[in-house]
């Protein structure tokens, strides 16, 4: 008895250390999680409104692109029966595509020249630069605008402000909006006056450029349009990269000047009808939702493309800074 109560004893502290010992410690990618959970809680908003907004929609969109479906019955599966009559039996779908790639080849170089050169007039500027700065940026913000088409297709029309001031110097073009050679344009002017938020974007990039590059330069002989072509224009490329990516992308989905100038039609004689202005009509004019569908993956793929050639051709003419130094 004396035995068994003595070795019950002394195995009790070792039964109780036992239970004492801490477990096993949390493995690492569980700490992870813990830690993480609050992140997910304040972007779930986010992450909801993406899949119901943006997610779901693209799926649909890309359904609806094999069918044929017009708002009112349900979609019949045609496969790809939209592609095909749009790539080849649609005319007016190829005149969308020229007048779209003319627009954003004359209205992108156009716009992004004037925003430098007004953003390299403002860094020199001392008194009066934020004044300026921001009437320059105002045309950014009221450009997009119903109200400011309609008054820009007032202007540009027969008998309106544009040709009246053009016959006083004997320039006889007539109105802009009806003329089929001219009518594009006038978008294209629309556009080129919206320069604001680029060159805000530009002269940006102007004060970091180091002044001391221009003192050095111009110690060593270098004019003026030296010191723009060896200097301002490769320590900018990054930022002209930038604004050019933004500006293509955003003029091939060009709408409302040119639903607001050619009156929703395109005209005259199609001169107007831009890619989305197309869709929009294919799709909710003459209710041909799967080929408008269709036409806006087309168009999801071209932009796609296209940005993807010029990130490709950027590493030969884009500089950026800290390139020595990798």
């Amino acid at each position: 008895m004396r035995v068994t109560s003595t070795v019950s004893t002394t195995r009790a502290p070792e039964r109780a250390a036992r239970t004492t010992r801490p477990g096993p410690r949390k493995s690492k990618r569980r700490q992870i999680r813990e830690r993480q959970w609050p992140a997910y809680v304040f972007l779930s908003p986010w992450m909801i409104g993406a899949v119901v907004l943006t997610l779901v929609p693209m799926a649909v969109s890309l359904y609806l692109s094999f069918t044929d479906y017009n708002l009112f019955d349900p979609p019949r599966w045609v496969g790809l029966r939209n592609y095909q009559e749009m790539l080849t039996e649609d005319p007016r779908y190829w005149r969308s595509v020229g007048t779209t790639m003319l627009y954003v080849v004359v209205a992108v170089p156009l716009k992004l020249g004037l925003a430098l050169g007004v953003a390299m007039l403002l860094r020199n500027l001392g008194r009066g630069r934020g004044f300026y700065r921001s009437a320059f940026y105002a045309p950014s913000l009221l450009g997009a605008s119903m109200s400011i088409a309609l008054v820009w297709k007032a202007l540009f029309n027969d008998g309106g402000t544009v040709a009246g001031v053009l016959d006083s110097v004997g320039i006889h073009t007539g109105g802009w909006v009806g003329n089929p050679d001219l009518a594009v344009y006038v978008i294209v002017l629309l556009t080129v006056w919206q320069f604001g938020a680029p060159m805000v974007i530009f002269l940006a990039g102007l004060q970091q450029i180091s002044p001391d590059l221009y003192e050095a330069a111009a110690l060593d002989g270098a004019g003026r349009r030296r010191q723009f072509v060896s200097i301002t224009v490769p320590m900018l490329s990054p930022v002209v990269f930038f604004n050019l990516v933004l500006e293509v992308i955003n003029s091939f989905q060009v709408f409302t000047p040119a639903f607001a100038v050619s009156g929703g039609d395109g005209g005259p004689a199609d001169s107007t009808m831009f890619y989305t202005l197309y869709l929009y009509e294919r799709g909710f004019t003459a209710s041909h939702m799967g080929y408008a569908a269709a036409m806006a993956w087309l168009l999801l793929v071209a932009i796609g493309a296209i940005t993807l050639i010029l990130f490709r051709t950027s590493r030969s003419w884009v500089f950026y800074a800290d390139e020595e130094g990798r």
